[in-house]
């Protein structure tokens, strides 16, 4: 790779002197082939609407169709290399580049079909992905009331393009990023299956580990663990410094791992205060979100030191016959989920109650077996975690990239 020298303007952004500025109608066909009046009612196609194209895999699902009974949308005649880019809320991002080879396949007149001519495919659909189009989108989009653009849009889109042999290159090193990103997100995929599995056998003693083999009794939560809120603290108190004051949202965030910064305080001497006459969540408590999406659940650590919001979030207080992970785990079975709606009560929202938590049942083995089975499924999410940072980690690397070769900020050395 080198640094380039000798530069144009696209837009604000600075391009190499020898790089061109096309329209897309310049170097692509768009909306090339439609279905007309004409077509055979009988005609029977693969149909792509908007909502079957994964922008973040770039899996397409499509659905069986005959003309006669097909959507009115369905029109857009769709061949090999040719791009999808939804019109619709094109900020999404929902593009799809169709390597292999099709027969009748049909998108919805919601997509633009591109079919390159004049550069490579590839390079334009890694384009599309880039800063330069999104700038391009937003002046088309602002101000307007429904956030769509027109195949006549498409067409008047710049992209800057340096000669083709360096196209080829460029699309190759971002196309091997893509390929980098989904092998670890299948790898993810699988993973997850895995831990489903692994919970489905070991948190219902379908299967036991080696050296466990003792009766699992059932028994209401209410009947091994204390449950209940925290005490009321009223608006007026809330603080913009001091003690952390979790709501619902908050404690889905610190359940899914997010880093939090709390847009709520409580003053220190009413912490102490509340600490002194009720207590306060100490470490392995879990504290488990009742409003909304409830059942989410949160650990508490050592180095926590917060308050939360009563009604909205019910605290158990653990002790020495449950496991804080092996519960933690429970909550998101089926069986104890589908309990959690069952007895929650419906009025706006879902509303799961400390009565309800006190009656869920659950299936207990030995503290002993609970541990071992936490640390089974700890192992397990850890592997996910990992993955799922090294799969963010190769996103941001893939999007420095793009911002450096779809500029010519850096320049591949062609052979």
């Amino acid at each position: 790779m080198s640094k380039t020298k000798n530069t144009k303007a696209f837009f604000n952004t600075e391009i190499p002197g020898d790089w061109d500025v096309k329209h897309f109608e310049d170097v692509a066909d768009i909306d090339r082939d439609s279905l007309n009046g004409s077509t055979p009612k009988d005609y029977e196609f693969d149909y792509i609407s908007l909502s079957d194209v994964d922008s973040d895999d770039f899996k397409i699902e499509t659905t069986r169709q005959v003309f006669a009974s097909a959507p009115s949308r369905a029109r857009r005649i769709v061949k090999q290399g040719d791009i999808l880019m939804s019109t619709v809320r094109p900020n999404l991002q929902g593009f799809s580049l169709i390597r292999n080879e099709v027969k009748d396949l049909i998108a919805s007149t919601g997509f633009a079909v591109i079919t390159s001519n004049k550069c490579s495919n590839e390079f334009l659909f890694q384009f599309l992905f880039s800063s330069g189009i999104e700038r391009q989108f937003y002046q088309l989009l602002v101000g307007s009331n429904y956030p769509a653009i027109n195949s006549s849009d498409v067409r008047k889109l710049k992209i800057p393009l340096p000669p083709l042999p360096e196209q080829k290159a460029i699309a190759q090193v971002l196309s091997t990023a893509d390929a980098a990103i989904h092998t670890t997100e299948k790898l993810i995929a699988q993973k997850e299956l895995r831990k489903k599995w692994l919970m489905q056998q070991l948190l219902t003693g379908k299967k036991r580990l080696m050296g466990f083999d003792g009766e699992w009794r059932e028994v209401k939560l209410g009947k091994v663990i204390e449950i209940c809120s925290s005490k009321r603290v009223l608006e007026e108190d809330w603080k913009t410094v001091g003690i952390p004051f979790y709501r619902t949202r908050e404690i889905i965030k610190l359940s899914n791992g997010e880093e939090l910064k709390s847009p709520i305080f409580i003053s220190e001497s009413l912490f102490e205060e509340l600490k002194s006459k009720y207590g306060v969540p100490k470490p392995n408590d879990i504290l488990v979100t009742g409003v909304g999406t409830i059942g989410e659940t949160y650990i508490v650590k050592v180095e926590d030191e917060f308050y939360f919001k009563d009604g909205n979030v019910i605290w158990f207080k653990m002790n020495e016959k449950i496991n804080s992970s092996f519960l933690s785990q429970l909550f998101k079975t089926v069986y104890v989920r589908k309990q959690l709606l069952d007895n929650a009560s419906i009025t706006t929202v879902a509303t799961f109650t400390i009565e309800g938590a006190k009656n869920t049942k659950i299936y207990l083995p030995s503290i002993e077996e609970q541990t071992t089975i936490a640390q089974v499924l700890q192992a397990a999410d850890k592997e996910i975690s990992l993955l799922k940072a090294k799969a963010e980690k190769l996103r941001e690397q893939k999007k420095g990239l793009m911002q450096q070769l779809l500029t010519g900020k850096v320049r591949l050395k062609i052979n």
